[in-house]
């Protein structure tokens, strides 16, 4: 999987975050470098998780318009005269 990338001043933001809830929720006041080893640790724990959830969503929604077009190709279709053969 390619790793996730995320921009230097989202990452700080988020970092930032992540620093105010911990505050917030555990009375937990760390430093930016606790923070982002501690971001950076969830990101690669849970990233693929979230990876891969948006594979699926995107599978789902391709194959769904997928099949709306074939059913939109099936009524395009003109029908096909057959003759009979003559013997």
């Amino acid at each position: 999987m390619i790793p996730i990338k995320i921009g230097r001043e989202d990452k700080m933001l988020l970092i930032e975050d992540l620093q105010e809830y911990l505050l917030d929720q555990l009375s937990e006041s760390i430093g930016n470098v606790a923070a982002e080893g501690i971001f950076d640790f969830v990101l690669n724990l849970v990233g693929p998780y979230v990876y891969n959830q948006a594979i699926a969503d995107a599978r789902k929604v391709a194959e769904q318009q997928m099949e709306r077009t074939e059913d939109e190709l099936n009524v395009l279709e003109k029908p096909l005269a057959r003759r009979k053969r003559q013997r």
